[in-house]
């Protein structure tokens, strides 16, 4: 894919796995720099896995109701996601099976509001590059 219209950072965790959860996420749009970070916290006690989720599906639900809001449709955008979560990038990319029932909706979710854009793309990056671009 060339570049992406839209690039998401996202990451998320617990204090404690489980416990109190957390996330953030960055969406720059590609052809003018301008980005937003946005920082979450999860009532109830949450797993690293499920806050991780529950990030991507925040920050994907955001930029399409901003692309909506804007009279057009994510069709015709694309996106490439990016985190440090080698199980949500891959259970979300097909590559890996979801082994807990309850991650099961938060995949089928995430993978949902993938497909409403033209192209897609899920890019794994190492912690230090999530932590550099989102604080944590």
């Amino acid at each position: 894919m060339t570049q992406a219209d839209y690039t998401i950072i996202f990451d998320g965790g617990s204090r404690g796995n489980p416990g109190q959860g957390y996330g953030s996420y960055q969406i720059t749009r590609t052809r003018d720099g301008k980005s937003r970070l946005r920082r979450l916290e999860y009532p109830g006690r949450t797993t690293n896995n499920e806050a991780e989720y529950m990030t991507l599906i925040e920050a994907l639900t955001e930029l399409t109701a901003g692309i909506e809001k804007a009279g057009r449709a994510p069709a015709d955008f694309s996106v490439e996601v990016k985190g440090d979560s080698q199980l949500v990038i891959n259970q979300v990319g097909g590559q890996w099976k979801v082994s807990q029932a309850h991650l099961q909706p938060l995949r089928d979710r995430a993978q949902a509001l993938l497909r409403q854009f033209g192209r897609s793309k899920l890019t794994w990056h190492r912690r230090a590059k999530s932590v550099e671009v989102l604080g944590h």
